[in-house]
């Protein structure tokens, strides 16, 4: 089973908009055994569109294009639809109802003409119903290729999907099943990585491939494996698992796509009933982000200050003047100093602190762009690391926020 998927607007184009959709529908198909060849981003103009539909007709099995639904003249996805197809639009009284009552309970205005032509879809279209918006999805037939049609907008798109479309793939295909494992690692780049499991990877049954997906900070490794029996898929992924806990148990931080080190992070603290704070300053409140975006962070998370000026770091955190005039702001000890005044001003069982040279300028100190400091204060003491981790501005920040939740995390795990 192949696929394509295709997104229209000139927004993505001009780069206005990020494509947001091909990764969600990718995933989607992917968890049912479709895989997508390619993915393609188009303009909103018929003689592009009906290039792309005749391109890939006959070349994948499943052709989805989300873009190009909305009311307005510059959405001509459905005209090139009845042009590809030979057919015409007809309005759908059942969709003009659906619009009118949604518009009516949404705006709280009647419906517009331009509204009600929302229903009007090719006559020969299975309609995809679209109840979270406005504009239906479309199924269509050419020869040995389906093309599916769907609004760009994110939810709508999402809704159809997973209502609409996954289930109908599912009872019209047979398909070969495609079971993923990914490893997620921290604290080794992708070579070093690479070089501890050669032969291992040297070794793999030829039903199962490994790629390598390198972040500043980690490397997830995904195994992937096909074939028409999926207990003895799964059963091998897992014993490869397996065999790679033994060669690198020491830098595996999780065994799931989700499982992030702040994911990780989270249940350890839930499991030992631990609390723990932040201090950041050349980080920017980005620990913090990571933390609270796992969903019951509240239970472990005590709070975070940004303390990005010097005097920030002296009014609110009570961090020592003298440290400060002493060894500089970006230093050990004025990272161990943040580490404990978090906690203290938390009252958590552990905190972490960041304070360095993000970059281009060196800002408040003399040391080089690139450096920084994390401090980790912990119940029975405060100790620090320094990292270099060099330039662009977004991978010292990047990494450094990863790098403080490894050693936090690493530090509980240990007691």
């Amino acid at each position: 089973m192949k696929a394509a998927v295709v997104t229209i607007g000139d927004e993505i184009l001009i780069g206005q908009i990020v494509d947001t959709n091909s990764a969600y529908i990718a995933k989607a198909l992917d968890k049912i055994g479709i895989a997508v060849l390619e993915t393609r981003s188009i303009s909103d103009e018929r003689t592009h569109i009906l290039e792309t539909l005749a391109y890939f007709q006959n070349r994948v099995d499943v052709v989805i294009v989300t873009g190009g639904l909305g009311p307005t003249k510059d959405d001509v996805t459905k005209e090139s639809f009845c042009e590809y197809f030979d057919d015409h639009l007809i309005r759908n009284e059942e969709l003009e109802a659906h619009v009118v009552a949604l518009i009516e309970k949404a705006m709280k205005r009647p419906a517009s003409q331009m509204n009600k032509d929302q229903a009007l879809v090719p006559s020969h279209a299975r309609i995809l119903y679209n109840e979270v918006g406005t504009a239906p999805g479309m199924w269509m037939e050419r020869a040995d290729t389906v093309f599916i049609s769907l609004p760009g907008v994110p939810y709508e798109m999402k809704y159809i999907i997973d209502n609409a479309v996954i289930p109908a793939l599912i009872e019209k295909y047979e398909r070969p099943y495609i079971i993923h494992k990914t490893i997620i690692t921290h604290g080794q780049g992708e070579s070093l990585v690479a070089e501890r499991i050669e032969e291992w990877e040297n070794n793999l049954p030829e039903f199962i491939k490994l790629a390598y997906l390198p972040n500043p900070g980690r490397v997830r490794l995904r195994m992937s494996a096909r074939g028409t029996d999926e207990a003895l898929l799964q059963n091998a992924i897992d014993a490869e698992a397996e065999k790679l806990k033994v060669l690198i148990g020491d830098i595996i931080v999780g065994f799931d796509e989700g499982e992030t080190i702040e994911v990780v992070l989270g249940k350890l603290l839930k499991d030992k009933g631990k609390t723990l704070a932040v201090a950041e300053s050349c980080t920017g409140g980005k620990i913090a982000q990571m933390i609270t975006s796992v969903a019951g962070s509240s239970a472990y998370f005590k709070g975070s200050a940004v303390t990005y000026a010097t005097e920030a770091k002296v009014n609110i955190l009570k961090v020592e003047q003298q440290l400060i005039d002493v060894f500089s702001v970006v230093s050990s000890q004025v990272a161990e100093n943040m580490a404990l005044k978090a906690k203290q001003l938390f009252g958590s069982d552990y905190a972490v602190s960041t304070t360095g040279n993000a970059g281009p300028l060196k800002g408040d100190s003399a040391v080089e762009v690139g450096t920084v400091f994390i401090g980790i204060a912990t119940p029975k003491g405060v100790y620090s690391e320094r990292l270099d981790l060099g330039q662009p501005r977004e991978k010292v920040i990047e990494r450094a926020s990863n790098k403080a939740l490894e050693k936090i995390y690493h530090e509980i795990l240990k007691n």
